[in-house]
């Protein structure tokens, strides 16, 4: 993989490239590190509302790939690719997240953690590092934070929470 093109270092994190959704879900860890982790429960919940999800490929290990589409209502599809970086069970998921292509420049460093409280609840936090501000700036601007609550609603739900 190509590093981005800034010629900056991507992995170098800078507040100002970052965008962060946080999310408390009425499951235990486990649960939530499983839906996002098996391609068999991935699909019925990621993705904003109205979004159909469909896995070709998930290989949840460091090095390991997933692909998938997403595909809004209107049938426009918006092919994706994660490549694990790391993978903690129940703790920690990293990864680059672009389009379904090789050496995406708009490719952007992902940071789930998965924090279990004592009432059984997990903080879900993810944390997007994009590799310019203007990426980030433009993510935002078209709707990528609300679009990602909506995600994370949508997990909360098929998790039984409200």
């Amino acid at each position: 993989m190509s590093t981005h093109q800034t010629g900056t270092d991507p992995t170098t994190w800078a507040l100002e490239r970052e965008a962060v959704l946080v999310r408390v879900i009425d499951a235990p860890r486990e649960a939530v590190f499983a839906a996002w982790i098996r391609a068999e429960e991935f699909c019925q919940w990621f993705g904003p509302d109205g979004f159909r999800c469909t896995v070709h490929e998930m290989e949840v290990r460091p090095g390991g790939r997933a692909r998938f589409d997403l595909t809004t209502p209107d049938g426009t599809v918006f092919p994706n690719r994660f490549y694990y970086l790391e993978v903690v069970p129940n703790a920690r998921l990293v990864m680059d997240h672009g389009s379904d292509v090789d050496d995406d420049p708009s490719r952007f460093r992902v940071t789930i953690t998965f924090d279990e409280q004592d009432d059984g609840k997990t903080v879900l936090t993810l944390r997007q590092l994009h590799p310019t501000v203007e990426q980030r700036n433009a993510v935002i601007g078209f709707g990528a934070v609300e679009l990602g609550l909506q995600t994370m609603q949508k997990l909360a739900r098929h998790l039984g929470g409200a």
